[in-house]
């Protein structure tokens, strides 16, 4: 066993600096303890699995009805199997998300089950953090020694020195099992690094997380900095597709010719921070002209006249010295809207400009919507709702020990209007630097990659080596395994049960579609084997995946043998009421164009103007986002993927290019405060001049990636912590860069 108390075993920040920038050399696989990772060192464990080059068959055994986690849309699958081998995946007609149809990505998903790279042992490290040593244990081994750590930092520090951290899964509810019932407050999402400004603002506004969107009869849409064209949501990229076809008008507002501007009417390549003088200035319009629905407003919202007093300054003339766009345009498309309203909407988005000022924004929209009564009918926002779990039967346990500790990431006393649930994940990790409000010594990470996903990793890098033990469960040894002290290995999503999801009043099932490989675990195994050693059994009462969903389907008139052969059943529904009026879970049950909540917190009850930051001369925005290549940081080592996609050039503008020296697929260098990087240059007309762009999830420095180790740059390299003080967003877009000729 490694000496966790050593601190010469932990990584330090210049460690990792060193490891980091050697992503630029993929000549460097050969490090020590890369032979026990990769069968380690040949391909024998592997050749019982045949090649995925292989001309697949035209017959096969069967065909298996699952649900893909390539993304957490979920999209439903069907699996065709032949000699205990998955050849193809298709798009399961009956699930809502695919309709018969999967993303690149969900297609692509059997190179992730049979990736020579993936984690196949139980391992633990048997050197320096980093260093690639491992040591192969049994899961007897392996538990039994998470397990004592874990209880070793609870017995003397107490067990909020004991972090957790996800991205959300069907698993859900086992991992908020194991912290809850540890006791510790401390939990970690990526929320807060995309949707968190998004959310608190339709909380505040319509007392719930993020409307739906009908887009059956839609006839006009905004979207603000929302690519969905390129996002993991299959279903609404279809639906939005099909509005186009039908001749919908589609505005999007983003510095960059995005593929979602592509096919839109109208790209306004807006100044980035200004989204919310754009949508301030449709509100002043519409209130001014009168063309928003009086009868809606009155019946269904509160605040108007606190809205109409804060907004009546912000003109289209006023909006068009701060967003770039020409006022005429503003107020056409404000007229526009309104006109096509209510079969029209603007998107709610996830983050929109990504600055600090992104919750105000989301406000806006949020507001501009409920004006023109955009709410609940054909072609509008829908008034959604609903957990994964509803309908279903419970599995019993006890209720969980109070927690007195305050929670890392500042909420509720930092952050007292971010829901629980979300967090501020880099105040989190930024906690465990200083130490405050006391320091924390082990974390517990689950299907997810912070050592890559967060901003400035250096500083991630920094608080990991603040910790005494860190443990990872996943499929591959991303960049947090790398550097973690235990790694386990989970079965992929292709071989394992995981609890049943609803979606829309069905219930879909995840079943393996093959038996796990290697010695690869589901996640409900290993919660309810570490969580019996934790003295939680009580919390864990099921026999095995089988019997959890059972019990889950005991409720129903449908068993588990049904539903595997069937994939889906159907929810009993009540018989119609007949029609309701809206009602809203807010303070005052209506729409809040002002909100009491937000004044009683010290901020404004009504979306106001906060000025961005702006750039220096010879800086660039830097802004980031997804392709439909890639899942933020966690399928750049699938090989079908990896193909299509195996890096990520810096987007730049022709003008600053040219006055650079810079010509197209030149090497060139970006630095800002956080760090700096050599990538290629992508020159091109479609981004704004004063901005530069990068997909994320490149960069990686584990050497078990022999795939897309050394392959691109990591925008978390540059990228700096800037926290939104009412949502507690990341505010990634603040962060400046200079760029030069290598």
């Amino acid at each position: 066993m490694t000496d966790e108390s050593n601190p010469s075993s932990r990584v330090s920040r210049r460690q990792f600096l060193r490891w980091a920038g050697a992503t630029a050399v993929a000549g460097a696989l050969a490090a020590s303890g890369l032979d026990l990772l990769h069968p380690l060192g040949t391909e024998a464990a592997f050749r019982s699995v045949r090649r995925l080059s292989d001309a697949p068959p035209t017959q096969f055994d069967r065909e298996v009805a699952s649900l893909c986690e390539m993304c957490v849309w979920r999209c439903g699958l069907r699996a065709k199997v032949k000699d205990e081998r998955i050849y193809k995946l298709e798009g399961n007609p009956f699930h809502p998300h695919s309709r018969g149809m999967l993303c690149p990505r969900g297609q692509a998903g059997i190179a992730t089950a049979y990736d020579p790279d993936r984690l196949k042992y139980p391992l633990i490290r048997s050197g320096p953090r980093g260093s690639g040593k491992w040591r192969r244990l049994s899961w007897n081994e392996a538990l039994d020694y998470v397990a004592a750590q874990m209880l070793a930092i609870k017995n003397q520090y107490g067990a909020e020195a004991m972090i957790f951290s996800t991205t959300h899964n069907l698993v859900q509810t086992q991992f908020e099992n194991m912290l809850h019932a540890f006791g510790t407050p401390n939990y970690g999402t990526q929320r807060s690094l995309c949707y968190n400004s998004m959310i608190t603002a339709n909380l505040m506004t319509f007392g719930l997380e993020e409307p739906g969107r009908d887009y059956s009869q839609a006839r006009y849409i905004i979207y603000t900095g929302r690519n969905v064209l390129d996002s993991i949501s299959n279903s609404e990229s279809q639906d939005a597709m099909s509005a186009i076809a039908r001749g919908a008008k589609v505005v999007v507002l983003e510095p960059r010719f995005t593929k979602t501007a592509a096919k839109a009417t109208e790209w306004l390549p807006i100044k980035p921070g200004t989204d919310l003088a754009f949508h301030l200035a449709l509100i002043q319009v519409i209130i001014e002209q009168e063309l928003y629905d009086a009868d809606f407003v009155q019946e269904y919202t509160v605040g108007f006249a606190a809205l109409r007093e804060a907004t009546q300054s912000y003109t289209p003339e006023w909006a068009a010295g701060k967003c770039e766009i020409p006022a005429e345009t503003i107020r056409r498309i404000a007229i526009e809207f309104a006109q096509a309203a209510p079969q029209a909407f603007a998107h709610p988005n996830w983050r929109t400009s990504n600055f600090l000022n992104s919750f105000q924004t989301e406000r806006a929209i949020a507001c501009l919507n409920a004006l023109v009564g955009s709410w609940g009918r054909p072609g509008s926002l829908q008034p959604v709702g609903g957990e994964e779990g509803a309908g279903l039967g419970s599995i019993p346990q006890p209720a969980y020990p109070r927690t007195a500790a305050a929670r890392l990431d500042g909420v509720p006393w930092k952050y007292p209007l971010v829901p629980l649930k979300l967090g501020v994940f880099q105040e989190l990790r930024d906690n465990i630097i200083t130490g405050q409000p006391y320091q924390p010594h082990g974390w517990f990470v689950y299907r997810q990659n912070p050592a890559q996903s967060l901003p400035d990793r250096t500083k991630t890098a920094e608080a990991m080596s603040k910790l005494d033990f860190i443990v990872t469960i996943d499929v591959s040894m991303n960049d947090t395994a790398w550097f973690s002290d235990v790694v386990l290995p989970e079965a992929s999503y292709l071989e394992r049960y995981d609890p049943l999801a609803v979606v829309d009043g069905t219930v879909f099932i995840r079943q393996p579609a093959i038996a796990p490989l290697y010695e690869s675990k589901p996640g409900l195994w290993i919660f309810k084997e570490l969580g019996q050693r934790l003295g939680l059994g009580d919390y864990f009462q099921y026999k095995d995946e089988e019997d959890y969903l059972r019990q889950q389907l005991a409720p129903l008139d449908i068993t588990l043998e049904e539903l595997k052969a069937k994939g889906h059943y159907r929810l009993p529904t009540s018989a119609a009421e007949g029609d309701k009026a809206f009602v809203f879970n807010t303070p005052t049950g209506k729409i809040e164009l002002a909100s009491q909540t937000l004044a009683n917190s010290g901020f404004s009850a009504v979306p106001v103007w906060e000025e961005p930051v702006s750039n220096a001369p010879g800086a660039f925005f830097l802004l980031s986002g997804k392709v439909a290549q890639h899942t933020q940081c966690a399928t750049h080592n699938n090989k079908l993927l990896h193909e299509r996609m195996p890096s990520n050039p810096l987007w730049l503008n022709t003008v600053p290019a040219a006055e650079r020296g810079i010509r197209d697929g030149d090497e060139v260098w970006v630095e800002s405060p956080a760090g700096k990087v050599k990538t290629v240059a992508y020159v091109t007309e479609k981004i704004r001049p004063d901005c530069v762009f990068m997909t994320f999830g490149f960069g990686h420095v584990s050497k078990a990636l022999v795939t897309s180790y050394g392959q691109g740059i990591s925008d978390s390299s540059l990228h700096l912590s800037f926290t939104d003080p009412v949502s507690g967003s990341q505010a990634l877009s603040q962060t400046f860069v200079t760029v030069t000729k290598a």
